[in-house]
């Protein structure tokens, strides 16, 4: 029996919208690298400003460490007194809405795209991504697109969710499984 095989080649990725032109989506890859995925600039307030000013809805009090990599900005929505460690990646190929209060810790991943494996043209799939109120993210944790972190979830340290975490839960493991309830003192 002979077996249809992956044909990158084919690949065109024609479905997928960047929401921007390509001008403005290499503009914005300029600055990121030096304000924003640098350790040249540790102002916070400067990183809000630009990520604004690229498109990105911003609360109060929100937190931008060093290399820090955004995709789009224009499809990122973050709420108050988010924190968002170093080396997170936000691969947000969608709509990444991230409530208020969210710690993103050190080498995180938000990734929004996945590609179809069941096709030859292994077309791109995207999907968005949600965090809401108190969620926290350990480092070095992933998050796939289409999940929701319930309210103030907890995904441990190097862990992987690819499915919904349930509110005031702790989740550990690849892929991620409750291991407990979250208890707020």
């Amino acid at each position: 029996m002979s077996q249809k095989q992956t044909q990158l080649k084919d690949y065109q990725n024609k479905d997928f919208e960047r929401g921007r032109s390509l001008l403005i989506t290499f503009i914005w890859y300029a600055v990121s690298n030096i304000f924003i995925n640098s350790y040249l600039f540790p102002s916070y307030t400067l990183k809000r400003f630009l990520l604004r000013l690229f498109g990105a809805e911003i609360g109060i009090g929100v937190l931008v460490k060093p290399k820090v990599n955004i995709k789009y900005p224009w499809k990122l929505k973050i709420g108050n007194h988010v924190w968002i460690g170093e080396n997170v990646w936000i691969d947000n190929l969608d709509k990444i809405t991230i409530g208020n209060n969210v710690c993103i810790s050190q080498g995180a991943m938000l990734i929004c795209g996945n590609h179809n494996y069941k096709k030859s043209e292994f077309d791109l799939t995207t999907k968005p991504i949600v965090l809401e109120e108190g969620v926290w993210l350990g480092a070095k944790s992933i998050v796939s697109g289409g999940v929701t972190c319930k309210s103030h979830s907890v995904l441990s340290i190097a862990s992987v969710a690819s499915s919904d975490l349930a509110p005031y839960s702790i989740y550990r493991g690849n892929p991620a499984i409750k291991i407990k309830d979250r208890n707020i003192a």
